[in-house]
């Protein structure tokens, strides 16, 4: 027989349970499990504890995160756009050595912004300052010789401009890659890739644009020995260029090309090819040279060491070698200073 309290002391102990002043004895929970047909577990209430959504499913983060994102403005994204043209600056007047943390940050930010944004009218204006921002950094990239960082960089920032609907950002995008292809003994390759960025830009191209395109292509075509293609592709960048002394292209902020800086790329391919013309053509454009452009100095001054190695002139070749040793230790450019091991070799 089973002995329980007196009705009394019962209707305490259910009140105690009931507040949890007092808990449930072995004896009375056999008991209250057969009178309720619970289990011990929804007896003490651990039960309704388990069956309630976590606080960690993530559901209420994600959600929190997509309304955040949401708010994204184009006043944001204007800032997205300030910061990668700060970096832009810091870039060519300090080296990217330097700024590959903030670089990261501000594209993970970027990342995370586009990543939670759910409308295609916050998403592609987004999309489209990552675009322009994974560029900068897989230059930045490859400039310190992170050559697989800067090639997923480039793949980052042409999905970003696939997504943003910009031919432009593409065209640049794809044809900057060809670059890791060209310096990692590719540049047959190189070409058909530059050559591809500007069918990918097709008729959506800015004039400045398709002349940095083929620029692009000439010292590509240079590199890859194919004098002919070289000079047509100069001939073309010279036809494209916008007359002028605007450098910077209103539609894409990350094209500089005008008279000057064009001078310099065409002695550059004229130098690669071996050609007497590129000497006039690069002291013309040291002449002219914006003194904003620190880390292109060096490779200005390699490009005038490699014509000067091309003339058999190894004196003045030496010198502008160590003027662009000078400019590659102070902006860390690794890319600069294997080239300046490779035409000392020549020497």
């Amino acid at each position: 027989m089973l002995t329980v309290a007196s009705t009394a002391s019962l209707r305490v102990y259910v009140s105690e349970w009931e507040n949890g002043r007092r808990p449930i004895s072995a004896r009375y929970a056999k008991i209250l499990r057969a009178l309720l047909g619970v289990t011990d577990d929804e007896l003490t209430g651990r039960a309704e504890e388990s069956s309630a959504v976590p606080a960690a499913d993530g559901y209420d983060e994600l959600m929190g995160r997509i309304d955040a994102a949401r708010s994204v403005s184009l006043t944001m994204v204007d800032t997205f756009m300030d910061q990668t043209e700060l970096l832009r600056t810091m870039d060519r007047q300090l080296g990217a050595a330097s700024l590959v943390d903030q670089m990261s940050a501000h594209l993970s930010a970027l990342e995370d912004a586009l990543t939670f944004a759910v409308l295609p009218e916050t998403r592609r204006p987004v999309a489209r300052a990552l675009a322009g921002a994974a560029t900068l950094a897989a230059w930045q990239a490859l400039d310190v010789g992170a050559v697989e960082r800067a090639w997923r960089n480039y793949e980052l920032g042409k999905r970003a401009a696939q997504e943003a609907e910009e031919p432009m950002y593409l065209a640049h995008a794809t044809a900057e890659q060809a670059y890791v292809l060209c310096d990692a003994g590719r540049p047959t390759m190189a070409v058909e890739l530059v050559r591809d960025a500007q069918r990918l830009g097709g008729k959506a191209m800015s004039p400045r644009l398709t002349a940095w395109l083929y620029a692009a292509e000439a010292e590509i075509c240079a590199r890859a020995g194919l004098h002919d293609e070289c000079r047509q592709a100069l001939e073309k960048a010279e036809q494209h260029l916008p007359p002028g002394e605007e450098v910077r292209d209103p539609d894409m902020l990350s094209i500089f090309l005008n008279a000057g800086h064009l001078a310099r790329w065409r002695g550059n391919a004229l130098a690669l090819i071996g050609n007497d013309d590129a000497v006039s053509n690069l002291y013309g454009a040291l002449e002219t040279a914006d003194p904003t452009f620190i880390r292109a100095s060096a490779g200005l001054r390699c490009d005038l060491a490699q014509a000067h190695v091309a003339r058999g002139e190894y004196d003045q070749a030496q010198e502008h070698l160590g003027q662009a040793r000078l400019v590659a230790s102070r902006t860390g450019s690794v890319r600069h200073r294997r080239r300046i091991e490779q035409i000392t070799q020549q020497l």
